[in-house]
């Protein structure tokens, strides 16, 4: 089963293992196999294994042996990895696309339009502050409800710090706008986005 796992900067398993991962290297646990506590995780979706991302290093795995499926991951007794990348500059830029995708459901400053469009980084600091303040608002009920709250921190998500934490964010959030007609399906599409971008970042292969 192919899926998507994330490590940190410094390329080693969680759970306490401290292994290093590297890509045509096949990892294996030989005990129990509890969601979210012991074995070798990974899920389908990238935005799933987004969300339990400890940094920007993307892993294309093949799972197999045992495999226990949960809603959002799965855990496996067997998994290797095909291929690894830095995703950082892809998570951000998927970030800034969410963000546009409902940019014109609030008032945005032109700060904020031109960082998400741009990926200024001189623009970021700034961009963040901006769309920080309007999702303040809009939770206060006195901007555009929803729609524009939900938009805002989309774009405040964007200009966040960390890679991973702003593409998680901000695609969640734009989801998450009572505007879309259908949030999951909205949410398909956005898998669909970030699985193809991953897939063309500059991969580090066996």
């Amino acid at each position: 089963m192919r899926a998507w796992h994330f490590v940190g900067e410094g390329r080693r398993l969680g759970y306490g293992d401290g292994t290093t991962v590297a890509p045509g290297y096949t990892y294996t646990w030989d005990g129990p196999l509890v969601l979210c506590r012991t074995g070798l995780h990974a899920s389908v979706r990238p935005l799933d294994a987004l969300k339990y991302a400890p940094g920007p290093i993307v892993c294309r795995v093949e799972c197999g042996g045992a495999v226990v499926d949960g809603d959002d991951k799965i855990v496996c007794s067997s998994r290797e990895v095909l291929w690894m990348a830095d995703a950082a500059p892809v998570l951000r830029h998927f970030a800034r696309l969410c963000a546009l995708d409902v940019v014109h459901l609030w008032d945005a400053p032109e700060i904020v339009v031109r960082y998400l469009r741009t990926g200024d980084e001189a623009a970021r600091a700034a961009a963040r502050a901006a769309a920080r303040d309007a999702a303040r608002t809009a939770a206060s009920g006195a901007a555009s409800g929803a729609a524009g709250g939900a938009a805002s921190a989309a774009a405040r998500d964007a200009a966040s710090g960390a890679a991973w934490n702003a593409a998680s964010g901000a695609a969640w959030d734009a989801a998450r706008d009572a505007a879309w007609a259908a949030a999951r399906t909205a949410l398909d599409a956005q898998n669909r986005r970030l699985g193809r971008m991953l897939s063309a970042a500059p991969r580090e292969t066996p």
